[in-house]
């Protein structure tokens, strides 16, 4: 078997596999890719569980305002000598034994309990409660809003990434076109050369421009490997190998919307719930400025094993559980307290003021978004414009590339001209090949990204 045979059978099992590999995989649409990527990307789907933590405390804040209802019961055994004598708990803690202040010491124990019902509520705070329920809303609103921005964002990245693919895809098709019309021309030449017809060197640039093509079509591949990589990683798809669907490239969008505004942009809107959020919190920490009042009300219910003569009569105890846990004291309190925290002033001026560097600095922010959106959105109508006017432009430069190919190949076959201006006619074909496959991706491409600067993703997905 020759080297020219040889060849032809490499291209024909990278044909076969190619094949092969084509119908054994699943035909995956760019609207499916959306959705899976929407569905199982991980920082979408952390943003998510952020958003509902944000609504659970909120939930939370609006709970807070309900007054604290406290039930304690204890019950003890032990002694309750007394004396007179300063003192205090180290660490914190200390002993609460009562008794009156006695002569000696003794190791008279018995039972002994209290069981206390408490309700302590903040009925009035100058709005410190409202605004906590208000600052909390808007981080919920926040959280929310950053996880619409991050759908959108992510929406518009997958969609660049298949259009990527099916571009990749088109490129290989054009090169392996080209390679295969290189393995023909290749045989032309060969045949000349052995004929003697032509000189041996044309057969030697001949092997050379086909292994240029045949390079040309495994780097393409490459390259398409790589674009489907990255589309399978923002899919969150892992191990999995799909076709990409052509057929929508097949047409060019027809409708487009001349002018969109942005103040329903998603990103947008994620900066200005942003600003919110520092506004709320703001407000929030000038509630304490002011005073809370609180109500109180305390039923206390006590048991002893001691009976009341026990301090001139030491036999006046019971070691007896019952005796000393059945309750036969009770008191009540009801109050009203007011607490105002001076110095808390001088704190909250200044993290006052620390809030509104931050508010600043977040309205700076929004505004650069939101130039760089109108920036955007007025580079997507240009490239738009140009894009239609390259796809117009393409099939007229494949017919005068292919005619001038042809007409130089017929010329070479009847000796009339050299490898030379073929192989320049052969470039010229396989460069206006290559605007064509991705003409169309182009319009695609630019109205993809103009629903992104629009922010507004159904511009593109209308089309498809």
């Amino acid at each position: 078997m020759n080297k020219s045979k040889s060849e032809l059978l490499c291209i024909l099992l990278l044909l076969l596999i190619s094949v092969g590999n084509v119908y054994g995989q699943e035909t995956l649409t760019i609207k499916e890719a959306v959705d899976m990527a929407v569905t199982n990307y991980g920082t979408i789907q952390a943003k998510g569980y952020y958003a509902a933590s944000s609504i659970a405390l909120a939930d939370k804040a609006k709970r807070e305002y309900l007054p604290d209802f406290t039930l304690s019961a204890q019950q003890d055994y032990g002694t309750v000598n007394g004396i007179i004598s300063p003192l205090w708990g180290f660490g914190g803690y200390g002993v609460a034994s009562s008794g009156l202040p006695r002569s000696e010491q003794n190791w008279d124990a018995a039972f002994g309990a209290s069981y206390v019902a408490n309700i302590n509520w903040e009925v009035f705070s100058f709005g410190r409660a409202s605004r906590k329920i208000l600052t909390a809303e808007a981080v919920a609103d926040q959280d929310q809003k950053d996880l619409t921005q991050e759908i959108f964002q992510h929406q518009v990245k997958v969609a660049s990434a298949y259009l990527d693919g099916v571009a990749a895809h088109k490129l290989t098709v054009t090169f392996e076109k080209n390679m295969e019309r290189a393995a023909t021309f290749q045989q032309i030449v060969k045949a000349k050369a052995r004929n003697g017809l032509i000189a041996g060197v044309d057969s030697s640039q001949a092997d050379a421009e086909f292994s240029n093509a045949k390079i040309a079509y495994l780097k393409s591949l490459d390259r398409e490997l790589e674009a489907q990589n990255t589309l399978m990683n923002l899919i969150g798809v892992d191990s999995k190998e799909y076709t990409l669907d052509t057929l929508f490239l097949s047409r060019v969008p027809q409708e487009f919307v001349a002018d969109t505004g942005i103040s329903n942009h998603p990103l947008l809107e994620w900066y200005r719930a942003r600003v919110n959020v520092n506004e709320q919190q703001t407000a929030y920490f000038r509630t304490f400025n002011y005073p809370s009042i609180a109500l109180i009300g305390i039923v206390q219910t006590r048991a002893s094993g001691f009976g009341p003569t026990y301090n001139l009569d030491d036999t006046d105890f019971s070691h007896s559980y019952w005796d000393g846990i059945n309750p036969t004291r009770s008191n009540y309190l009801v109050g009203v307290g007011l607490t105002w925290n001076l110095s808390q002033i001088l704190r909250t001026s200044k993290q006052v003021q620390s809030q509104k560097f931050i508010n600043a600095a977040l309205l700076e922010e929004y505004r650069q978004a939101e130039l760089q959106i109108r920036l955007q959105g007025n580079l997507s109508d240009k490239k738009l414009q140009n894009a239609l006017e390259s796809v117009n432009e393409a099939p007229i430069q494949v017919t005068a590339a292919s005619q001038a190919y042809q007409r130089q190949l017929a010329l070479y076959e009847n000796g009339l001209t050299d490898l030379v201006n073929v192989t320049q006619t052969l470039y010229l074909l396989i460069r206006a090949e290559t605007d064509m496959a991705i003409a169309n991706n182009n319009v695609w491409q630019a109205l993809l990204f103009k629903a992104a600067a629009a922010g507004d993703y159904s511009l593109f997905e209308d089309q498809l």
